[in-house]
């Protein structure tokens, strides 16, 4: 391999360091009216009155739209391929607003203060509805979010609004309370987790426009164009075809971006009077306005004999999705499907979710995608499981865990809002993972505790992960090459970098393919009218089944250009050899230079411009898995957590960029740190956010982050573009439980809610000692 498994440099990172435009904001154009939002103060309420008509007098005013002026169509804004598993209970704007945050009312104006100003003459009356606000209090209860008879889903997917229930699921393979009945150890606990922010650096920002025929063009951070677009046409009744998405550069998603937030909001401004518009969401907005994670709650259960085989494995789940249900049923899945073919020696496991609603901040998709939630209850029982079988937990982890060769039903019988695939693991080095992790944090030393001073203790702790690498039978990606006269080529994809360098390693994976080198590459990515259809960011998705189109289509040009050249040097096709620069004849007798062969078509003879494409659906998803160790010191008179050290081993296939790679999990890696010690989105007793600022939401920095080692197994997945799997997600996903699992080795406190706060700690310390 001469180009993938390679540190190229990111294809943009000059433009960036230099500061060049690049971003939503700075494309939108100049005389774009600033599109401001009128939010709820209320979790709950209907609009029995509003008056715009003093803020349309507001000099500079162009207009103000409420639920009124728009048609009521339903939409879901999730971003996911068509028809969408997720609830569609949401209008753009609507006369019932379900929490603080929520959309009242849109104005545009000249100027932003002219906007901000016009927001104050908005005349709203409410009528104040009894909201719910306790996600365990939610389902059956007498006030109802949803009772619209628009409401509805495209399939079965478990919901019923009249109950607040926006999705619901449940499998088992075979009788679970009969195993667990027989098992000689069980282990059944409660766990909770939290509301995460995504915190992306670049806040939600959509411009549109009317080119000259009229055509409405959206330019905006989002992670999926092709879904953004099909969204804003059934928002507003408008064809497909007279929408153009644009992604620029975006400066981070995480799953924040996959949504369609602010497209609909300044789209209406723009219809209605065909000027330019933009909205640049404030950091508050993006607290409250856009998504945070599902809290869920974990009842689990585990059996197994003595020995330590793990017989059984009982899961329930009741997550919170917010006032609106995008994601509801996926992301729940994703909490059973992740986790529970880790331990796939079982004869007997059972799913059973229920996802409400409630009036806050709507819930969806978060890097981990149900799986870190899923992880931290799981593995937490793991640890729970080996203590009480009186065996290390990293031997009663290797002992059940799945292993190269090997599959679950699991794999089968669930997938992302409906039946999965059947797999076998053709690549899956957990083993060593586990081995090089333990090696890595000093396991064998250290395990499970020492004393470092008075009031200081230590402790390791350990958790497992997989994930999966895009959505089988689903998620589809294509790719198109273009040969230019000089011999360098343009590769359109609608794959969506942001942020990640997707860009770079799908050049890198065309090039590698054409051997040329990744120089040669010029990427065009995301732009609904000039570049070819792709899910989007989304799903671990990228490099697996954009990287698979990429790789087809980069052996078409191939192969085109070996006939072309067959037929410049007079021989017949399989005659020529391509180095990449050269094609010549395998008789020595003639060659020419690719540069040569492309100016001719271009300009001489049998003149024609080459151009292949191709599309791939993986059929399987296969996971990517990582071994995560943490080593903390905490501090026994205040409960005070200092994460020493954090060493994860990750099997993700071939890395096609080891730096890029390893920067996606070192991130993935302080998201779940921070979900694990920091982070939480709180709110008053009547649903309003306290924490909807960065000075009051903690995410950890530098300073918190002592150690972190990160290494790649080699792996090799035959499915993937040169071996490769996903690595976009898999290394946030084993924090919370690794973490969790060190504190209770170094103190004896098992924190069973996230985050685990000092105060936490210190709470659960005092109660022991009584």
């Amino acid at each position: 391999m001469k180009e993938v498994n390679q540190p190229k440099p990111k294809l943009e990172g000059k433009g960036l360091m230099l500061g060049r435009p690049v971003y939503a904001d700075d494309l939108a154009p100049q005389n774009a009216l600033i599109v401001k939002v009128l939010r709820s103060p209320y979790a709950f309420a209907r609009i029995k009155t509003i008056r715009t008509e003093k803020a349309l007098q507001l000099p500079g005013v162009a207009c103000v739209l409420t639920y009124k002026d728009l048609p009521r169509n339903i939409i879901t804004r999730a971003g996911q391929g068509y028809p969408e598993p997720s609830p569609y209970d949401k209008f753009v704007l609507d006369e019932v607003v379900r929490y603080c945050g929520d959309e009242v009312a849109v104005v545009a104006a000249v100027s932003e203060a002219i906007a901000e100003a016009a927001l104050e003459f908005i005349e709203v009356e409410y009528e104040l509805l009894e909201a719910v606000l306790d996600f365990e209090q939610a389902e059956g209860n007498r006030s109802v979010l949803h009772p619209e008879p628009e409401a509805h889903s495209k399939f079965d997917i478990g919901m019923d609004a009249s109950r607040n229930i926006a999705a619901s699921y449940r499998m088992n393979v075979g009788d679970v309370d009969a195993v667990l009945e027989q098992c000689e150890v069980v282990v059944r606990d409660r766990y909770y987790t939290q509301a995460q922010a995504h915190v992306m650096l670049e806040p939600h920002a959509i411009s549109c426009y009317l080119d000259m025929h009229g055509r409405l063009t959206v330019v905006s951070s989002t992670q999926t164009p092709f879904h953004a677009r099909r969204v804003i046409g059934m928002a507003f009744d408008i064809p497909r075809k007279d929408i153009r998405v644009i992604k620029p550069r975006v400066g981070g998603g995480f799953g924040g971006k996959q949504m369609t937030h602010g497209e609909p909001l300044v789209a209406a401004v723009t219809l209605k009077t065909g000027r330019p518009a933009k909205l640049v969401y404030t950091r508050r907005e993006v607290f409250e306005s856009t998504f945070s994670r599902h809290p869920m709650r974990f009842d689990i259960a585990l059996g197994a004999t003595r020995d330590g085989r793990i017989k059984a494995i009982d899961m329930n789940v009741l997550s919170d999705t917010g006032a609106y249900g995008e994601h509801a049923l996926t992301v729940v899945m994703g909490a059973g499907s992740k986790p529970l073919p880790l331990y796939n020696k079982v004869d007997a496991v059972r799913f059973n979710s229920v996802v409400v609603y409630t009036n806050h901040t709507p819930a969806g998709a978060y890097r981990g995608y149900g799986a870190i939630q899923g992880l931290f209850a799981l593995e937490s029982a793991i640890d729970q499981l080996a203590e009480k079988l009186g065996i290390s937990p990293a031997e009663l982890r290797r002992q059940n865990m799945i292993a190269e060769g090997e599959t679950s039903p699991i794999f089968k019988i669930m997938g992302e809002g409906g039946e999965g695939v059947a797999m076998t693991m053709d690549s899956c080095k957990l083993d060593y993972c586990v081995r090089r992790g333990m090696e890595l944090i000093g396991w064998d030393r250290k395990f499970p505790r020492q004393t470092v001073g008075p009031n200081k203790v230590r402790g390791v702790g350990m958790a497992l992960a997989m994930q999966g690498s895009g959505i089988a039978n689903i998620d589809m990606a294509s790719a198109v090459l273009k040969l230019n006269d000089d011999g360098f080529f343009n590769l359109m994809v609608g794959a969506t970098d942001i942020g990640t360098g997707s860009d770079t390693i799908l050049a890198q994976i065309a090039a590698e393919a054409l051997n040329v080198s990744t120089d040669q590459i010029i990427v065009y990515s995301s732009d609904t009218d000039l570049t070819p259809f792709d899910k989007g960011a989304y799903a671990s998705s990228t490099t697996y089944v954009s990287g698979n189109a990429v790789k087809k289509a980069a052996e078409n040009m191939k192969r085109l250009i070996e006939i072309e050249g067959a037929l410049k040097l007079r021989v017949a096709e399989g005659e020529v050899e391509f180095d990449g620069t050269t094609l010549r004849r395998k008789d020595g007798k003639g060659s020419i230079s690719l540069k040569d062969l492309a100016t001719g078509l271009y300009y001489h003879a049998n003149q024609k411009q080459l151009v292949a494409s191709d599309s791939y659906v993986g059929q399987k998803s296969p996971p990517p898995y990582m071994a995560g160790f943490a080593e903390v010191e905490v501090d026994l008179e205040t409960g005070k957590i200092d994460l020493l050290h954090y060493a994860a081993v990750v099997d993700c296939g071939t890395t096609i960029n080891p730096n890029l790679a390893r920067i996606q999990v070192e991130g993935g890696l302080v998201q779940g740190i921070g979900m694990a010690l920091y982070e939480e989105v709180r709110y008053t007793e009547q649903g309003r956010q306290l924490n909807n600022n960065m000075l009051f939401y903690n995410i950890p920095n530098r300073l918190d982050i002592h150690h972190v080692t990160v290494e790649f197994a080699e792996s090799y997945e035959p499915s993937g573009p040169y071996g490769a799997k996903s690595v976009g997600e898999i290394g946030i996903d084993t924090p919370p439980a690794a973490i969790a699992n060190a504190v209770y080795n170094a103190t004896g406190v098992r924190i069973k809610d996230l985050p685990i706060t000092p105060e936490k700690v210190l709470m659960a310390l005092k109660q022991r000692r009584q």
